[in-house]
């Protein structure tokens, strides 16, 4: 509750009056600041901004990846294993003495580097698994240090990405590209990550 002061009454003057004129009442002062006298307020709406600050941090950072059972995520599936996206190439299901729970031992590739990660967890907990994305582009150039020029469709460029590393694809990019073939390359997008990962001639393979 708000503490507020007991106020000072005005001193009335004591002298005689005269006949017929009447005494004014006394009234209180109106405080100098009342501001000053409310504390309920101020300190409070702070800590809802904080908060609400706080909570569109994790929202933004959790739209990367969603939560799914350990127990339902199967082979081909995806999985965030060390922080990186994966897929899974396989996964076993055992369990650990008369009253142990199922854990799923889940090997999975890094989609963009292709390293092996492994990761055991228990079924009933939930794993993070990643918004993975695919969109098609057609190649318009190959600048010289390495980055390609896309279309989009909206009929703007895309210059931010580099040539794959795979050999094989970046093969078959660079030399469809030096036939003068149209083609159209594959690119897939996960945590903030982004990297070509097939291509296609238009109208042919």
């Amino acid at each position: 509750p708000s503490i507020r002061p007991s106020l000072p009454l005005r001193l009335v003057s004591t002298t005689p009056l005269a006949p017929g004129e009447q005494r004014p009442l006394a009234s209180p002062d109106p405080p100098e600041n009342p501001v000053d006298f409310e504390f309920s307020g101020g300190s409070s709406e702070m800590s809802d901004t904080d908060e609400h600050h706080f909570e569109s941090k994790a929202d933004s950072g959790a739209s990367k990846t969603y939560p799914q059972q350990a127990g339902a995520i199967r082979k081909g599936g995806h999985i965030v294993i060390k922080a990186r996206p994966c897929k899974v190439v396989e996964v076993s299901t055992s369990k650990t003495g008369k009253h142990g729970h199922a854990k799923c031992h889940f090997v999975a590739i890094d989609i963009f580097n292709g390293k092996k990660l492994e990761d055991i967890v228990p079924s009933s907990h939930n794993c993070d698994v990643p918004h993975v994305d695919r969109q098609d582009y057609q190649l318009i150039d190959i600048t010289d240090d390495g980055y390609v020029s896309l279309l989009t469709e909206s009929g703007n460029t895309k210059d931010d990405l580099k040539l794959p590393t795979d050999d094989v694809l970046l093969g078959q990019i660079k030399t469809g590209f030096a036939d003068g073939k149209d083609l159209i390359l594959s690119v897939m997008s996960a945590m903030g990550e982004e990297q070509i990962c097939a291509v296609k001639e238009i109208g042919g393979g």
